[in-house]
């Protein structure tokens, strides 16, 4: 197996590193689950271990899923915020509370619109079609890039940061390099990943506010009365015996009885023993359902403002500063006194070589550089015979 190390560190395997997908990190979750994307934050150092066992587990096959399933997704996926922007806006003009996170939402959904315009303008058909996808695993059928977004997204709860994601690309490279059409394929990638995530967070959000809703509803009820009878509780309580208490239902209805009518206390007695049941307290419950609502408060904010400064970074500058096959152009040619227009040629071209043959893009870009400096060194051989025979003569 042929390997390069280039001045930053990052190591170029020109054939993948095969491996068990049963390595395949964790954060990882079904792609259609309700599940967030989110994970274990992770330090600089984890989340580089965390792209290599990614990229160690990583099989990809010939399958042709292409963007028309992205497309529906995201269509689907504005269907979805569309509602739910709609459902919190009318609780705020009903002066009904609502919550951090959904307050973010609501505030922001000029600039989510917009990111969903701007996704579906730069996702034209075909867009995914040359891209390796995924042999396996729960992304099975979907471009490898997704994995190499989902996996960061869940890793820093949402939050962009452009040197962390070229520190994370790079560790993934370092046991598989991506391809020139995978690296440009990043930044539309994170834009779907983040409006996924938007979605994932606002179908909790909304979930909750149902669970909310209907303590409040049963809560209504028993202080409709005064000096309620116990038989009058226990009917009330008797539809909720059978089935778990969702935390968010149960943090509500304590905080709306607690310190109420002392007739109500058989009702608080019912919600402890149904909790204790449960493996839980009032006190947990409540505490639990706060610190929720406060983590899901910081992943909304990651997700709006990250929408923003994937949308500020200069993605052409961030490709280069990526991209396998530029650094090894770059350290050993005149490439980097090429403009920009004359590098991305060089790049397609060796694009459309890799797909017409067996070898790697890597593969090529190397042939073509030994080649190059092959033919230098014969013109300058010959220069310099030239030049001994005009003095000679």
């Amino acid at each position: 197996m042929l390997r390069a190390e280039t001045p930053n560190g990052v190591g170029l395997l020109l054939q993948p590193a095969q491996a068990s997908p049963g390595h395949r990190p964790r954060s990882i979750i079904d792609w259609n689950s309700d599940e967030l994307i989110r994970d274990e934050i992770l330090s600089i150092e984890a989340l580089e271990r965390s792209a290599e066992d990614l990229a160690a587990a990583d099989r990809v096959a010939d399958l042709r899923r292409g963007a028309g399933s992205l497309r529906a997704r995201l269509r689907s996926n504005e269907t979805t915020l569309l509602a739910a922007y709609r459902t919190i806006a009318k609780a705020v003009t009903e002066g009904r509370p609502i919550t951090p996170a959904a307050e973010w939402l609501v505030d922001n959904y000029h600039l989510v619109e917009g990111q969903i315009r701007e996704i579906r303008l730069d996702l034209p058909p075909g867009y995914y079609r040359q891209l390796p996808k995924l042999a396996d695993g729960p992304l099975k059928g979907l471009p490898r890039v997704f994995g190499l977004a989902w996996t960061f997204i869940a890793h820093t709860d949402s939050r962009f940061d452009s040197g962390l994601l070229c520190s994370f690309v790079n560790a993934y490279q370092r046991v598989q390099p991506l391809t020139i059409g995978e690296l440009w394929a990043v930044a539309i990638t994170l834009r779907i990943m983040l409006v996924e995530n938007l979605r994932r967070a606002t179908h909790r959000i909304l979930t909750g506010r149902q669970q909310r809703e209907n303590a409040d509803n049963l809560a209504d009820q028993l202080l409709a009365t005064k000096r309620p009878q116990a038989a009058t509780i226990e009917a009330l309580l008797k539809p909720h015996e059978s089935t778990p208490m969702p935390p968010a239902f149960a943090a509500q209805l304590v905080q709306r009885l607690r310190d109420q009518d002392p007739a109500l206390t058989p009702a608080m007695q019912w919600l402890e023993a149904k909790l204790n049941a449960q493996n839980t307290s009032t006190d947990i419950v409540v505490q639990g359902e706060h610190m929720r609502q406060a983590a899901m408060t910081v992943t909304v904010r990651n997700i709006i403002s990250s929408m923003r400064r994937v949308s500020a970074v200069d993605w052409a500058e961030l490709f280069e500063t990526i991209s396998p096959v530029d650094e090894l152009l770059r350290n050993a040619s005149g490439y980097s006194r090429m403009d920009f227009a004359t590098r991305d040629q060089y790049r397609r071209a060796i694009e459309e070589l890799a797909r017409g043959s067996k070898l790697t893009e890597m593969e090529i870009a190397a042939r073509a550089l030994a080649e190059t400096t092959a033919a230098a060194r014969h013109a300058n051989f010959i220069n310099d015979t030239e030049k001994n025979r005009a003095c000679d003569a």
